[in-house]
């Protein structure tokens, strides 16, 4: 059972929620860069940005507040991990591309490599930022909405979600290949794996809005 939340304890949180959000970005990028495929929702966020001209980082944002407010609907209650998933997850991805921080390999050795990196730092960055228990990820929040209003099993409506956006997104001209098939299949073992490492229990209660501000305003 995770201890009540105040102000000292959200401050000693920010640092792991911070860096896991950053590699999340860095691992969306790392796919990216590899020109072999991205992961559904990457495919989808590149075909956007393809079709209106905004950044990828720009149309993560937009499209993670749209999801919010859908999964609030949906009865997932957004976190104060959401939220910050939701800005600074797309506000990193444009800094990495500006800055030009990761290689873009042009051989195929080097564009796998960059998959394998991308799978192994989206496990850490999932540990980092869902440990502090502050909300899941936009993405997730939909997910368990869809979940809990349809009565439905979770492989098929986060299989059914990534189907449709992978489809849409490719349709927009989003890169879909082999690191695509790569990703789906073995990111989910690589944020077991962590998950196992950092001793963490991945069905543990995320905390939302509404209990981080009742908990950080008691006296008690």
């Amino acid at each position: 059972m995770s201890k009540r939340l105040d102000w000292g304890s959200l401050l000693r949180k920010m640092p792991s929620l911070i860096i896991g959000l950053f590699l999340c970005a860095v691992g969306v990028i790392s796919n990216l860069n590899s020109g072999l495929g991205l992961h559904p929702w990457g495919v989808f966020h590149l075909g956007i940005s393809l079709k209106t001209g905004l950044s990828f980082g720009t149309v993560t944002q937009l499209v993670g507040f749209v999801v919010i407010l859908i999964g609030w609907v949906l009865g997932f209650a957004p976190g104060i991990g959401t939220v910050l998933n939701m800005i600074l997850v797309g506000w990193f991805m444009d800094l990495i591309i500006k800055y030009n921080l990761l290689p873009t390999p042009n051989d195929f050795i080097g564009q796998l490599a960059m998959v394998i990196f991308s799978i192994l730092v989206t496990g850490l960055a999932t540990l980092l930022y869902l440990r502090v228990q502050l909300g899941a990820g936009p993405r997730d929040g939909l997910m368990v909405g869809f979940v809990r209003k349809l009565n439905k099993p979770v492989w098929l409506i986060r299989g059914s979600i990534e189907v449709t956006v992978l489809l849409v997104g490719w349709f927009m001209g989003g890169v879909v290949g082999i690191g695509t098939v790569i990703v789906a299949l073995t990111v989910g073992y690589s944020i077991q794996l962590f998950f196992k490492f950092g001793q963490f229990d991945g069905k543990s209660k995320q905390s939302n809005l509404l209990e981080q501000y009742n908990e950080l305003l008691s006296k008690k």
